[in-house]
């Protein structure tokens, strides 16, 4: 990703090296996340998800990309199309989780008839969509809510607006870190934030023109432009923005401010992350530094198994092979 660094041989460092073997680098717009004991990749209207399951091998599910949002426009509108996105990604993100966690479920003692199967079916989807919006509301309110009221302890000492809205930026950028170093202390997902990894070298491994296997996977940076953990951090950023026009009096406005804004900070921060992945300019990698330096705590160096699960998982889904012929 970073061309202009020079040559690192430490594979843990960002892109530099393998930019230096593979070449110029150019998005593919394929994309993924890592789910339990293996990764999801989508490409366009279709995802497949491949786990590592107990036994040793590798199960697979492809499927074809139905948006949860009905209508095609919003999709394609600047600023617009960010809150959709990431509404889908939640969406599908939580769908192949659970598809993943089936696979270390008990067995039932008994199989469901027909009928039962697809009732617990559509109880899972309620329960997935519920889960969801729940997810949403907590994020809101970690992160945009619960900022603003720990930064009001200083008021007294500053009638700066500008320096309370910084403050509060700092304290939401805090919280951010610390939930993300908190929860990778926990075993399941370390090893979560190892295929997470995978992920991504898989990616930069065809995006830099080299050969889908095992050794040059290994080599590839585990740190990507267009990694969710990035746009997770911009979106901390341009909050700050967003919060120095708020000039409410009232207590009460000023969060029902910040709650209603949120779609529109996840919007712009989408086009910022959107920019970045299509982009190699000296500037946008500059300011992709930072969210690519929260991505050491969120990814980490996967094993030759978890990248054989990945790059089956793009396989199944993108003709690399075919994609770099005609655009490296």
């Amino acid at each position: 990703m970073e061309a202009s660094q020079p040559v690192c041989m430490n594979p843990d460092c960002s892109a530099a090296w393998v930019y230096k073997i593979g070449g110029t680098m150019k998005s593919s717009n394929i994309g993924g996340q890592a789910v339990l004991e293996g990764i999801m990749m989508r490409n366009g209207g279709k995802y497949s998800v491949a786990v590592r399951k107990t036994d040793g091998d590798i199960a697979v599910d492809v499927k074809e990309y139905h948006s949860v949002i009905p209508w095609k426009t919003p999709l394609k509108i600047p600023f617009i199309r960010g809150i959709f996105n990431f509404i889908d990604s939640l969406v599908l993100g939580m769908k192949t989780l659970t598809y993943s966690a089936s696979f270390f479920e008990e067995e039932e003692e008994e199989e469901l008839t027909e009928e039962a199967a697809a009732k617990q079916e559509k109880r899972d989807r309620i329960l997935m969509n519920l889960t969801v919006v729940l997810a949403v509301i907590i994020a809101v309110g970690l992160f945009m809510v619960l900022p603003y009221f720990l930064s009001s302890f200083v008021e007294r000492l500053t009638s700066s607006r500008a320096f309370m809205t910084i403050f509060e930026g700092v304290i939401r950028v805090v919280i951010f870190l610390l939930y993300i170093f908190l929860i990778s202390r926990t075993k399941d997902i370390k090893r979560t934030f190892m295929y997470h990894g995978a992920e991504h070298k898989c990616i930069n491994c065809i995006e830099h023109g080299l050969e889908l296997n095992v050794e040059n996977v290994r080599k590839s940076s585990k740190q990507h432009k267009r990694c969710g953990t990035s746009f997770l951090f911009f979106v901390m950023i341009v909050s700050i923005v967003f919060c120095f026009f708020i000039t409410a009096e009232s207590q009460i406005a000023r969060v029902l401010i910040r709650i209603a804004l949120f779609p529109l900070i996840a919007g712009v921060s989408y086009e910022i992350i959107r920019l970045a992945g299509n982009s190699d300019n000296a500037l946008i990698n500059l300011l992709s530094r930072p969210g690519m330096w929260v991505q050491n705590m969120t990814t980490k160096e996967p094993d030759d198994s978890m990248i054989e699960v990945g790059i089956r998982a793009v396989e199944e889904v993108f003709d690399w092979r075919t994609w770099q012929k005609e655009n490296l």
